[in-house]
């Protein structure tokens, strides 16, 4: 497997989809401590890092912030935990964390089965541009 940089967070994310898209986009843009790296569900490290945790590869619908084999987050605690690194005015939202996962889990999945319908797919997944191909593994 890739050697993974130390001391990173990973996010995996579907990289057929415009949703999922626009928030590494925002993500990127807010990231100013430089601490997310980014990898496709769809590439060969993905699906590497995807066998390595003990979640169903095949229901794997979800964007999922990677820290090591040991710690992972999906769904919405993913989410959470991106909005913590990311901080400023997004804090506000861990407010949501209050609630019961299965609650936060729901609306994530409603949002995740929804999402193609909603913002569309995209045929390929996309090529980062030279400034931002470092944010980018695999």
């Amino acid at each position: 497997m890739q050697h993974l940089p130390q001391h990173k967070k990973i996010i995996l994310f579907d990289g057929l989809c415009n949703l999922c898209d626009a928030t590494v986009q925002f993500i990127i843009k807010r990231d100013t401590k430089d601490v997310f790296r980014f990898v496709s569900l769809q590439s060969d490290l993905g699906c590497e890092l995807l066998q390595k945790l003990p979640i169903e590869f095949q229901l794997i619908d979800s964007v999922i912030l990677y820290e090591s084999e040991k710690v992972f987050f999906y769904k919405s605690q993913a989410v959470f935990e991106i909005v913590k690194s990311i901080g400023g005015i997004y804090y506000c939202l861990l407010i949501f964390k209050l609630l019961p996962n299965a609650i936060t889990n729901s609306v994530y999945d409603f949002i995740a089965k929804n999402r193609f319908r909603w913002w569309g797919k995209k045929e390929s997944c996309l090529v980062p541009s030279k400034d931002l191909q470092s944010k980018f593994l695999g």
